[in-house]
């Protein structure tokens, strides 16, 4: 709750960097129900503060968690202006995988993607995503069913190449 204003000022800001792509809560209400939202059992949520301004440079999410002889989620997130394209997605993204693949146990992470995102597109791919496939209206984003590439991440593939020491940004959990 504390991040509350700091929350809506940014997803103000973001409006035109989101627009087709993300819908982030733009009021109090909206915001609230949000946050009641990341309290589920099936998710977790973080937020990526800019570690020299701390200022929310982008949000976390890992919904549709999964558990039992398949553990999976479904990764989401955004980024807030001006941070974006700095950086600091990325490493908030490498914490946060660490977290769920290592302290929560999931094997697999999917990320649906809309095609004409390539900033998303080349950080999945950075992060070492493998493209699934392509789903046709697959989400509603902005009233609009919207076509999605899904990009998938095994905990196998991903331990080979990182660990938790590489991470600069920091990433607090709700």
């Amino acid at each position: 709750m504390r991040r509350e204003r700091d929350y809506l000022e940014a997803a103000h800001r973001s409006r035109e960097l989101h627009r087709g792509f993300v819908t982030a809560a733009a009021t109090p209400w909206e915001y609230r129900d949000y946050l009641r939202r990341t309290r589920r059992d099936d998710q977790e949520s973080y937020f990526v503060i800019a570690a020299e301004s701390r200022e929310l440079a982008g949000v976390v999410n890992v919904k549709d968690i999964v558990r039992g002889p398949q553990p999976s989620g479904r990764l989401g997130y955004y980024a807030f202006v001006p941070h974006a394209g700095n950086g600091l997605m990325h490493e908030g993204l490498v914490h946060v995988i660490n977290l769920v693949f290592l302290e929560l146990g999931l094997k697999t992470l999917d990320a649906n993607i809309q095609p004409a995102n390539r900033r998303s597109l080349a950080l999945v791919a950075g992060l070492g995503f493998q493209r699934d496939a392509e789903t046709r209206g697959y989400l509603k984003i902005g009233g609009r069913w919207r076509d999605h590439e899904r990009w998938s991440l095994r905990a196998v593939d991903w331990r080979a190449t990182h660990s938790l020491g590489t991470v600069a940004a920091r990433v607090a959990e709700w």
